[in-house]
């Protein structure tokens, strides 16, 4: 997985289901050719977390084609869940905190 772009914003959780801070990461990656799932121009991961504290988790996810602009039926394996995851954590670590 080769993250290409991101971007993402704070959100406000008016209903408090989730407890902490609240981010929506869009996430534009590849995959080499020979994966599946390859497509020429990428694939967009949204992904939803949620944090406490110091702790970040992946509330969830869904993977886009970008080309069909449809969701995909897949999910990510446990390694990338944990790359996705450090990923979004720093990102959020460099937000400007108001």
């Amino acid at each position: 997985m080769n993250i290409i772009s991101h971007t993402v914003e704070k959100l406000h959780d008016p209903t408090g289901i989730i407890e902490g801070e609240r981010y929506e990461f869009f996430i534009v990656f590849n995959v080499d050719e020979d994966d599946e799932l390859f497509e020429v121009n990428g694939l967009e991961l949204r992904v939803l977390i949620g944090q406490k504290e110091d702790i970040s988790r992946i509330v969830t996810y869904y993977i886009k084609s970008i080309d069909t602009d449809t969701q995909l039926d897949i999910a990510l394996d446990e390694d990338e869940e944990a790359e996705i995851l450090t990923f979004c954590a720093d990102k959020i670590k460099d937000l400007p905190q108001f």
